[in-house]
């Protein structure tokens, strides 16, 4: 198997908001700069590219970096471990690949939070974020009866990129009480674009302090049940999409020795994580939104590359972003009845088909996998772990490697190596 080891002064893990607005800042110095991202084109889960999708401004003029000279974009790469300090061991369809920094910046990004309810795993439901991402790289929703679900802004995004591509939204569900919903409204006059957005993707099938409790269906879906204030009702429809939020993506970092706390890489005002030379930046540090992303990507790549001088106005900006990020979180938390919708019978590791009653008695994730192979499926944990910690309150178990399934050629690449 071909294999290649890579020396750069800065690696970047994420080619999202966070990750290429680090490498513009990096490159400035000088320094050679290696972006690695496991899709197959930049851009992250926001600005994902596909059939007739055009790029935002901001995306436009970050995708400028991956033409620089100095940096260079491993694109649909993934990570197999730590092979030592200050090298990572790499891998793509065709090769094994050892990638030396001097630093490492972290915008690991965060997955959609998807918590189990009765029908959740019927054909045709899907998360929310996940249908936006589909219908982004071509899925047909022309005509297609559709609910959205769930928690947050991004309900509204994929709303609009539904109705966008002809599909006939019915419904967008939001869990959080109406009163929290107003006041979260009523002070977006502090974030202007924010405001803008709002306005131009609010819908009038919006419902707050409303939730899907069941999917129904035999084969596939065929509609849901939904609880609004109190009072129950049925919709049929063809389509449900169903998101709670983002979780941090700290898989990685955790692997590294950096500090999780709050779910979270722990990061300082220059975004220095708790090891020597490691930055993080973006979702992974804290769910936030694009632009408090790309300014702490900002802010990371500078400080790793010694320019210093150029962060105190970054710092201001990012203060302003993060307000942002706590009205989110505070007005858009999950109510406890949303937690509690699974019954026993209900699916919490679709991979392993695992139900709610054989989890809901274990002591945590140990014994949960040793009893059930709960998260020992085709996914790894990375649906039903953040699903479980949210209903049990597990901790998440220490990542081991190899981080993903990897080829053998690949994981005695650094062995062979030494022996040389």
């Amino acid at each position: 198997m071909k294999h290649e080891i890579l020396s750069v002064d800065v690696a970047i893990v994420g080619a999202g908001p966070a990750g290429l607005s680090a490498a513009q800042a990096a490159a400035r110095s000088g320094a050679s700069v290696a972006i690695v991202d496991d899709n197959p084109r930049a851009g992250g889960q926001i600005w994902r590219q596909g059939p007739g999708v055009a790029a935002p401004p901001a995306a436009a003029a970050r995708f400028d970096v991956l033409r620089h000279p100095n940096v260079r974009h491993l694109a649909a790469t993934r990570i197999v471990a730590e092979a030592s300090p200050g090298t990572l061991l790499l891998e793509d369809d065709e090769r094994g690949l050892l990638l030396e920094y001097r630093t490492l910046i972290l915008c690991c990004g965060a997955r959609e939070l998807l918590l189990p309810f009765p029908g959740w795993t019927l054909p045709g439901v899907t998360g929310a974020g996940g249908l936006q991402a589909l219908i982004k790289h071509g899925l047909d929703v022309r005509g297609q009866r559709t609910v959205i679900a769930g928690s947050g802004p991004l309900l509204l995004a994929s709303a609009a990129t539904a109705r966008e591509r002809g599909a006939q939204v019915l419904h967008v569900l939001e869990q959080a009480a109406r009163a929290d919903v107003i006041g979260f409204g009523v002070g977006l006059w502090r974030w202007p674009s924010k405001l803008a957005q709002a306005a131009r993707l609010m819908t009038p099938v919006y419902r707050p302090d409303a939730y899907v409790v069941e999917a129904i269906g035999g084969q596939r879906l065929e509609g849901v049940r939904i609880r609004q204030a109190g009072r129950e009702f049925d919709v049929e429809c063809d389509r449900l999409a169903c998101g709670f939020g983002l979780v941090p993506n700290t898989v990685l970092p955790s692997h590294l020795g950096c500090r999780i706390e709050h779910g979270a890489v722990a990061v300082d005002a220059h975004q220095r994580t708790s090891r020597e030379g490691h930055f993080a930046a973006g979702e992974c540090t804290g769910v936030g939104g694009s632009e408090l992303a790309m300014v702490e990507g900002e802010i990371a790549g500078y400080a790793a590359t010694g320019q210093t001088s150029r962060l105190a106005g970054l710092i201001a900006r990012r203060a302003r972003w993060q307000a942002f990020a706590d009205a989110v979180r505070d007005r858009f938390a999950i109510r406890e009845p949303v937690r509690k919708l699974a019954r026993p019978d209900t699916l919490v590791c679709r991979c392993e088909d695992v139900r709610y009653d054989a989890l809901v008695n274990e002591a945590g994730w140990t014994t949960a996998k040793l009893q059930s192979r709960c998260g020992m499926g085709a996914c790894q944990g990375r649906v039903c772990g953040a699903a479980a910690q949210a209903l049990f309150g597990w901790t998440p178990p220490a990542p081991r490697p190899p981080l993903v399934p990897a080829r053998v050629g690949t994981l005695v690449l650094d062995a062979t190596r030494n022996d040389g």
